[in-house]
């Protein structure tokens, strides 16, 4: 089978190399996905330029955690009424060798959920990280009913995805920031009440006029370093930040602040998540998905061979949304 992979950490286009590896057979409890995409993720370039580390692993790694695809096989003893199955995956190369960007993946059959026939296999490869990433932060510590909530990144991969969900949960009041008018267009268009543009506007002020000073209560955070100022000025006492991201790994805090708001501060990584938590969120997610009740936002598509050009593209930061690989154009077009 075709597959992408890196034998050491670096720039996408210096380490990231195309080869043929055999097929992979499912072992007893897994099935194995004929993937017709795989989505590239923040997550997976930092580790592949080696950021945080650059020690690998495994000695090679075929990189990626979201895909979607076909079952054409299940381990031995398992579930054979699930050959021919649509599905999306999550978590397929956390604590694995073997990730998405190839032509075939085994995994645990729970990692395999069931794609809606009407979700293309393009939205499928959003879902593992930025959906499930947008759906825990809305969701986590009482939700957001009722409350006035920031989000950071309004038309980013995981923000689209998090005004889609704040809404579904009842929240009162979405404000979001973009970068770009045409942003503006699509966290809009996904269900935003007010969007501020932070490179041609007083987002403090902003913020500060559209809850007559009074602050939001919570804050969903995709870059904790370069807004940790702004999240806290924009908080009202007793709210809280949700951070699941950061662009620098030590961030520090204004601790007078936070104290005298009583600030909840909570971190967490979607590989992360309790058993029941992702159970219960792969379901509601599930449910919204078969009702046709979420806008997928796939900024751009490259075939498996310019993988590396995806890989560069996420680094960018200049996709508004999601990045795809698609890995087998017969099935993504239906042939």
């Amino acid at each position: 089978m075709r597959a992408a992979l890196y034998e050491r950490v670096g720039a996408a286009h210096e380490v990231l190399e195309l080869v043929e590896l055999p097929r992979p057979e499912p072992a007893p409890g897994e099935v194995r996905i004929r993937l017709v995409t795989s989505g590239v993720n923040p997550s997976d370039v930092k580790t592949r330029a080696g950021p945080r580390s650059r020690l690998l692993p495994f000695a090679r790694i075929v990189p990626r955690r979201d895909g979607a695809g076909v079952v054409d096989a299940v381990g031995p003893g398992g579930e054979t009424a699930r050959l021919g199955e649509r599905v999306w995956t999550w978590n397929a190369a956390w604590g694995r060798a073997m990730g998405t960007a190839a032509e075939y993946v085994t995994l645990p059959q729970a990692q395999a959920v069931p794609l809606p026939q009407a979700v293309g296999f393009d939205a499928g490869a959003c879902l593992g990280i930025p959906a499930l990433t947008a759906f825990h932060a809305v969701v986590m510590d009482g939700g957001v009913a009722g409350k006035t909530v920031l989000i950071a990144g309004g038309a980013g991969a995981v923000g689209h995805y998090a005004i889609q969900f704040a809404r579904h949960k009842g929240a009162a009041r979405i404000i979001t920031t973009v970068s770009s008018p045409a942003k503006a267009r699509l966290a809009t268009a996904a269900g935003a009440d007010e969007v501020i543009d932070y490179r041609r506007q007083d987002v403090a002020g902003r913020l500060s006029a559209l809850t007559n000073g009074r602050g939001v209560d919570r804050v969903i955070e995709v870059d904790f370093h370069a807004n940790v100022a702004l999240d806290f000025a924009a908080l009202r006492d007793h709210g809280d930040i949700v951070v699941y991201g950061s662009n620098v790994p030590e961030v520090a805090v204004p601790f007078v602040q936070g104290i005298m708001k009583n600030v909840q501060l909570r971190f967490f990584v979607v590989y992360g998540l309790r058993p029941e938590e992702r159970a219960r969120e792969l379901a509601e997610v599930g449910q919204l998905l078969a009702a046709g009740g979420l806008q997928h936002n796939v900024a751009e598509r490259y075939p498996l061979a310019r993988i590396a050009e995806a890989h560069q593209r996420v680094e960018s930061g200049r996709a508004a949304g999601n990045v795809v690989v698609e890995i087998d154009q017969g099935l993504f077009t239906g042939a």
